[in-house]
């Protein structure tokens, strides 16, 4: 075990900590947004109206949320990878 090893692993676990961090979060909200806009979705349905296809504040809300959440996954990826390599690595 080198120090190399070491070093990449640490790196590795504070990457996957950060990661998860900013996506946790950012995915919550994501989720919650989403089991709204279905809710209305199926209230209007009930109601009898048809449901307009344009952008809502909820909408542009939504894809922020999801990006935000997919650069922390990114982010923790990044990490696993970081890690796989301080093992890979002699």
């Amino acid at each position: 075990m080198s120090p190399i090893n070491l070093a990449l692993w640490v790196v590795g676990v504070i990457l996957i900590g950060i990661g998860v961090s900013r996506a946790r979060g950012p995915y919550q909200r994501y989720q919650a947004l989403k089991a709204q806009d279905a809710n209305v979705a199926r209230y209007e349905q009930w109601r009898g109206g048809l449901r307009e296809n344009s952008k809502t504040g909820a909408s542009v809300a939504m894809a922020i949320l999801r990006r935000r959440a997919q650069v922390g996954a990114g982010i923790a990826i990044a990490g696993v990878v970081v890690v796989v390599a301080g093992f890979a690595i002699h």
